[in-house]
């Protein structure tokens, strides 16, 4: 059987239905890349300090939290613009 269409992703935990795909790929986008972004900026800021992990943490929190519903405002205008740019197949 095929991996995409196995009903469980890990350790029994069913499948989103296909009409949560627009909320799960911006979710995992901005908690991906707000944690590098933090982490890199707090490393820059303090360095391998013994407080790295407690500042990259609050840190990542408020980008997140910020970063999450702006991706969801965004997405549509950024999709209609790359559809714009780029040839459709």
């Amino acid at each position: 059987m095929n991996a995409s269409h196995k009903p469980t992703i890990f350790l029994g935990i069913p499948k989103l239905p296909v009409r949560y795909g627009a909320l799960v790929m911006p979710l995992l986008l901005s908690l991906l890349m707000t944690s590098i972004v933090s982490l890199i900026s707090t490393l820059k800021s303090i360095g391998l300090s013994p407080q790295l992990t407690s500042k990259w943490l609050g840190a990542w929190g408020v980008s997140w939290l910020i970063a999450f519903p702006v991706l969801l405002l965004l997405l549509p205008v950024v999709r209609r613009a790359t559809a714009a740019l780029v040839r459709s197949p």
